[in-house]
């Protein structure tokens, strides 16, 4: 088994010689059908298998065209990167369709529609309040009651604070009486 760090250069390898050969080597008409790029190389960790990632730009015939051209190029991609890379045994290739970069796409077209159907006061975050009453009773006035208990409940928090803060005072006064009147005591010597 290879190390991780060896996979990973030999599937980098790969893609690099494969988007190569994608550009300058490979003859066949169909693989000019649809424009062809390499996405990822995934290599077995015995570096036997690679898989090859491509993204076709076109519509499903020149894809379709196009994945028969790469599949009828296997054994030329793999004899050559027997010769342009340095292992003990080349890999079988598998080319297969990415269709990440699709999905995307279509998931960013489907946010944009959503974007464009909703109403502008939506967009900038305001949420509208809703008009039914919920389980039978107003929402606006137990709203209103609920904030003036709470408020009730705020008023009480601050006065017990104030409250606290009398008494630390009264202790801190109750101190220093003791202290003036320790210093207005005679001190007797023996």
């Amino acid at each position: 088994m290879a190390t991780d760090r060896r996979v990973a250069r030999v599937s980098e390898l790969i893609r690099r010689e494969v988007s190569q050969m994608l550009l300058m080597d490979i003859k066949d008409d169909r693989v000019g059908a649809g424009m062809v790029s390499v996405t990822d190389v995934t290599v077995a960790g015995d570096l036997q298998h690679a898989k090859i990632f491509v993204s076709i730009y076109g519509d499903s015939a020149a894809k379709a065209e196009t994945m028969e051209g790469l599949k009828a190029a296997t054994s030329f991609v793999r004899g050559e990167l027997g010769r342009r890379i340095r292992l003990r045994r080349t890999p079988e290739v598998t080319f297969l369709e990415d269709v990440g970069l699709e999905r995307g796409d279509r998931v960013l077209t489907l946010l944009n529609q959503l974007s464009q159907e909703r109403p502008p006061d939506d967009l900038e975050g305001n949420e509208t309040t809703p008009t039914t009453p919920v389980s039978g009773t107003n929402s606006a006035s137990s709203d209103l009651d609920d904030d003036d208990e709470d408020s009730e409940e705020d008023e009480d928090d601050l006065e017990d604070e104030d409250e606290l803060e009398d008494e630390d005072e009264l202790e801190d006064d109750d101190l220093e009486d003791e202290d003036k009147l320790e210093d207005s005591q005679p001190v007797i010597k023996p």
